[in-house]
């Protein structure tokens, strides 16, 4: 599903949130770096916006963000480094491989097979709510170096 501005105002107006210019202005950014498939921290989302709205404060962009994660329209995306960066990923169910040197991020959507799930489940009694699954490697670009 490709995110775009209206998915982004419309999620925000599902949550119960009204249509504000900084609400606007981070739907316009969001569906800007969906479209490039560009990963982001939170402060340069922010820094970004601020030039547009030197009002704006961390603080809106920085709950918006997590609002945006829990409504799965953003993806956080761990690196082997312990640092994490934030991707427009639209709700369906995929995973990342990450480069441990340069940071690139690539979104596959391969996934274990159900019954390894279901083994797990079993041997530890858990009822399986959902799953994250990290991989880390060298990109071609960073092994060629």
């Amino acid at each position: 599903m490709a995110v775009t501005i209206e998915t982004i105002l419309a999620a925000f107006e599902e949550m119960g949130l009204r249509s504000t210019r900084p609400r606007r202005l981070l739907a316009e950014r969001l569906a800007a770096l969906a479209a490039s498939s560009t990963d982001f921290s939170t402060d340069e989302l922010w820094h970004d916006l601020k030039l547009l709205d030197p009002r704006l404060g961390r603080a809106t962009v920085y709950r918006t963000v997590e609002v945006l994660l829990k409504e799965g329209l953003l993806d956080r995306v761990e690196f082997g480094d312990g640092t994490h960066r934030y991707r427009v990923c639209g709700g369906t169910h995929h995973h990342h491989v990450t480069c441990t040197r340069c940071h690139r991020v690539i979104e596959v959507e391969t996934c274990l097979p159900g019954e390894v799930f279901a083994a797990i489940a079993l041997k530890t009694n858990f009822a399986l709510e959902g799953h994250s699954l990290e991989l880390f490697g060298c990109c071609a670009d960073c092994r060629n170096e």
